[in-house]
């Protein structure tokens, strides 16, 4: 017989893996043996410092874009003032630590505001070749870094100028919460900036002093690691948690200190597209590391340690139960079976058949001992035939089984480590849940801004009543922001006097001094987002554009941040990073008690909120963040609101209870291939074969008794078409013998 054949290799199978099973349950479930810290922290760090890049990387883009934009459009029109023109972008813009402009051919400086640039960096190269007036970072006689950007300012008949901006390479304006610091690091492991450490003479005592040491000593250690890493390919640099993140990401424990260790995560500046090539910030090398202490936990709760060693063992019992029950009931009786059969076959008559006791191995044995008597054996000649009665047969055995493992299954899956509202959450995640929604409400409100300002911008270049021309200029600006689906010149009673890209979905009849941020379109499928610009020297003329809501609702897709939501003064749904109905209310109470909440004016006004909501058996963190700060969308009345389930998070108990669910799966899936392949390969062809015993031992000697596998089964099955066969001979012959003259015997 073959070795993979027969009742064997199941029940070795189902023996290895309940012992396999058994020892996962112990290793997963059991003592974890040493602190660790929880992988949901590091992966909250992970995430943190891809909202740092992703701030950083879309602030050094939009700085870029709106010098060239500026540069542009003052090519296109009549000369400027050197002064004129710093004035304006002043007005502005307000991003620039310094604007200088110099004539290209003397080097003269021809006007300066704010912060002195330093012009040592300025050589041929920088104007000219493949990185002519390519941005680059500039070290100050302070030891400060700037983002060096430059634009060539043309007109007929006179010299080229060139427009240098300095940009300040600091920590991105966020909220890092408390504890938390911030690093830029440059390639090489250079830390450029940080934030979030406390300056030396503001602490109160030689341990707080040791203990900042420590944490900025681990923040450069870490930098170095953190760049060293960031130098991978992004593909072969995934790291789990890093999904939907463009560049390289991941997470670096640190040392000890205090009872607490130094978490870091880090991301390099990447451009929000993959195959986008035009990204200024994400070729300069950059990268971001968020660091924060935290205290060491256990992996596994105290109390719950020693649930997977009992676990564990039950294991063992019930499947050393369930192998002795199969080995007893289905395994035994097939090989007596094979072995009786065999010697039939060989023409061993002489003892009576050992038949097993029940089921269709009893059928199968009576039909043996029936043939053996039909053959010539021992015994009393057979009369009308009693087939043996069952009703389960092999799959009683194998249903109670099933049942000795679903014991196990079922309690471990459904019952061991289950969770409740009572559950532990971290405090760090709710803050970092509160700290991260802010720091989508800040990228909102900077893209409002942007807006705004580009309407500034624009106003600033529309002259005359030139419909056509100013057409041309919302034009070439809708091609170059994709932010916008419509943009459009209103006069002042409402009538659209120009535009470019879609047709306006408000109606402005009636309405006069339009708010600079404004929603509309209530009753309409999607929010109309608006933001505008006065145009000067033109009485109630404004320049409007219509920010698309599928470009807010991009800022809002984080991962880690679950569902994310702006809404208005009312509570009324104007994006989400999920779908939504137009100024839908949120779907629970409670998430709008936590905006109108965070909407309290406390101090100089409204901050942010994070809480755990326990509702039932489940628990929601959920934060509310009021837009704030400056700029014209700061006093719009909006909100982001983000929640998510606390499943969501990698923390002990939630990663117990979903080791637990899976152990009781594995237990279904080996339940379901060892007593299906018993099932199949000996269950079903032994039913048949004790069906065509009992034919042939009725006299059936016409059908073939044909074997459909190789193995324990199929050996009876052959030896029965042997003893067939002898059948038909012994058949044959007495016919013979009947059909043959008797002699006579004659007296005298």
């Amino acid at each position: 017989m073959p070795l993979l054949g027969g009742i064997r290799p199941p029940i070795a199978l189902l023996c290895v893996l309940v012992l396999a099973l058994a020892g996962l349950t112990a290793k997963v479930l059991g003592p974890a043996g040493e602190q660790v810290v929880p992988k949901a922290v590091l992966t909250a760090q992970q995430h943190f410092a891809e909202d740092g890049a992703i701030a950083l990387r879309a602030s050094i883009d939009e700085r870029v874009t709106d010098l060239n934009r500026t540069a542009e459009a003052l090519n296109q029109g009549s000369p400027v003032q050197p002064e004129s023109i710093l004035s304006d972008l002043g007005k502005t813009y307000q991003k620039w630590t310094g604007t200088t402009i110099l004539d290209l051919e003397s080097g003269k400086v021809l006007a300066a505001r704010g912060e002195t640039i330093p012009l040592a960096w300025l050589d041929k190269a920088a104007l000219t070749g493949d990185k002519a007036l390519k941005p680059r970072m500039v070290r100050l006689e302070t030891g400060d870094v700037r983002l060096m950007t430059m634009a060539v300012l043309s007109w007929k008949d006179r010299p080229q100028q060139l427009l240098v901006a300095s940009n300040s390479m600091s920590v991105p304006a966020i909220n890092l919460g408390q504890f938390r610091s911030m690093a830029v690091v440059a390639t090489g492991g250079e830390v450029l900036a940080t934030a979030g450490f406390e300056q030396s003479e503001a602490l109160n005592s030689d341990q707080e002093r040791k203990e900042l040491g420590f944490l900025q000593k681990q923040m450069s250690d870490l930098a170095g690691q953190s760049a060293h890493e960031t130098e991978e390919n992004p593909v072969s640099a995934r790291e789990p948690g890093s999904r939907g993140y463009p560049g390289v990401s991941g997470t670096l424990v640190g040392d000890a200190y205090n009872g607490r260790i130094a978490t870091a995560g880090y991301a390099s500046l990447a451009s929000a597209d993959p195959e986008d090539k035009q990204s200024v910030g994400a070729g300069l090398g950059l990268t971001v590391v968020a660091m924060l202490p935290v205290v060491q936990q256990q992996a596994v709760a105290p109390g719950r340690e020693l649930y997977g060693l009992l676990a564990a063992g039950a294991l063992v019992v019930l499947g050393l139960l369930a192998v002795t029950l199969l080995w007893m009931t289905v395994q035994r009786p097939l090989l007596r079976l094979f072995l009786e059969s065999r010697r039939l076959a060989r023409g061993d008559l002489t003892r009576p058949v050992a038949v097993p006791r029940w089921g269709e191995a009893a059928r199968v044995g009576h039909a043996l001992e029936h043939v053996r008597v039909q053959l010539g054996g021992t015994g009393d000649e057979p009369g009308e035939r009693r087939r043996a009665k069952t009703r389960f047969g092999v799959r009683g055995p194998l249903a109670l089984t099933a049942v000795l493992l679903l014991l196990w299954c079922v309690p471990v899956g459904l019952l061991l480590n289950r969770t409740d509202s009572s559950v532990s959450v971290p405090a760090s995640m709710v803050s970092d849940q509160r700290d991260r929604t802010d720091l989508v409400a800040d990228r909102v409100r900077r893209a409002l801004n942007e807006a705004q300002a580009d309407m500034v911008s624009m106003s600033r270049l529309i002259k005359g009543d030139d419909d056509a021309a100013t057409g041309k200029v919302l034009e070439a600006a809708l091609r170059e922001h994709t932010r916008y689906q419509s943009l459009y010149l209103l006069s002042e009673d409402g009538e659209v006097l120009a535009r470019a890209g879609e047709e306006p979905r408000a109606d402005f009849s009636g309405e006069k001094d339009l708010p600079l941020v404004r929603v509309a379109g209530k009753g309409g499928k999607k929010p109309v987002v608006q933001v505008g610009a006065p145009v000067l020297d033109k009485k109630g003329e404004t320049v409007v554009g219509e920010v698309r809501v599928e470009f807010l609702n991009s800022l809002l897709k984080r991962p880690g941040l679950g569902e994310v939501r702006v809404v208005d003064s009312k509570v009324e749904t104007i994006a989400a990073s999920d779908g939504f109905l137009a100024f839908e209310k949120l779907p629970r109470d409670a998430l709008t008690d936590v905006v109108r909440a965070g909407t309290v004016r406390v101090g100089a006004g409204p901050v942010e909120n994070g809480l755990l909501i326990r509702e039932g058996r489940s628990v929601t963190v959920a934060a509310a963040a009021p837009f704030s700060g400056g700029g014209v969308a700061a006093d719009i009345g909006w909100t982001v609101v983000s929640w998510q389930n606390a499943k969501a998070f990698q923390t002990a108990p939630y990663q117990l209870e979903d080791r637990s669910i899976l152990a009781g799966l594995l237990g279904l899936a080996l339940i379901v291939v060892c007593l299906g392949w018993v099932f199949l390969v000996v269950a079903r062809p032994l039913r048949a074969l004790a069906t065509g015993a009992e034919k042939l031992a009725e006299g059936d000697l016409k059908t073939v008794q044909y074997p459909r596998y190789q193995d324990e089964v199929g050996a009876v099955v052959r030896s029965f078409e042997l003893l067939r066969q002898q059948l038909q001979v012994r058949k044959q012959n007495q016919a013979r013998r009947l059909a043959e003259p008797q002699p006579v015997v004659r007296g005298r």
